[in-house]
């Protein structure tokens, strides 16, 4: 039987059998999957089981669905997927053999020709970041710290606090607690999280970063 194994920075915190026709995914306690993650929408996703084959559809949630780190909006899953929903990485475990189905739209696989054996999909390796911020402000101006987490917490508690997470293939500043969010380049962070570029500004709770890839 199909299922999902969940992890955040390498810790499994949850194993689901895939035994309904239909499994939410998302944030809201009501999910058959629940994630908890300010990151992850509240109806973030759904797999659909028909025939054996499981297929993974984005509900329009705010941060998008990755497979194999590649958005995408609707997506017949294998075995061995990697599926990433803000913090959360889920892999889609199915030793089944089941077959894939035609095309399902951008981002689906297609069925190999009749007689014929598809040949195996290799994910790209991600590329290897060294992002790191250096200290602008204050007696530790000209410090960095190396951004070698999933996620590190900058800030000051009680007044502004921020994460900087590592995606597969950049880093983005999400706000988490505080009346005045941080700025990237002046402009506050709202709910959405910032993608960050070389030498992006980010002013927080009086502290002045520079952003370094």
């Amino acid at each position: 039987m199909p299922k999902l194994i969940a992890s955040i920075d390498g810790v499994v915190v949850k194993e689901v059998q895939l035994t309904k026709d239909r499994t939410t995914l998302g944030r809201r306690p009501y999910n058959d999957v629940v994630l908890d993650n300010l990151a992850v929408s509240g109806e973030h996703a759904a797999i659909q089981m028909k025939t054996g084959v499981a297929t993974l559809e984005d509900l329009g949630s705010t941060n998008g669905t990755y497979v194999n780190g590649k958005p995408i909006r609707k997506q017949a899953l294998v075995h061995d997927d990697l599926i990433e929903m803000g913090r959360y990485k889920i892999k889609y475990i199915d030793t089944t053999g089941a077959t894939v189905p035609g095309s399902l739209g951008p981002g689906a696989r297609s069925q190999a020709p009749s007689g014929f054996s598809a040949a195996p999909t290799v994910p790209a390796a991600p590329p290897v970041m060294n992002g790191r911020v250096r200290v602008l402000s204050g007696s530790a101006a000209g410090r960095e710290m190396a951004l070698t987490k999933n996620v590190t917490t900058i800030g000051k508690p009680g007044v502004c606090v921020a994460l900087l997470e590592r995606r597969l293939d950049s880093y983005v500043l999400v706000h988490k607690e505080g009346a005045n969010p941080a700025t990237v380049n002046g402009v506050p962070v709202g709910a959405d999280p910032v993608r960050l570029k070389n030498h992006d500004r980010i002013s927080l709770g009086g502290i002045q970063l520079e952003f370094l890839e």
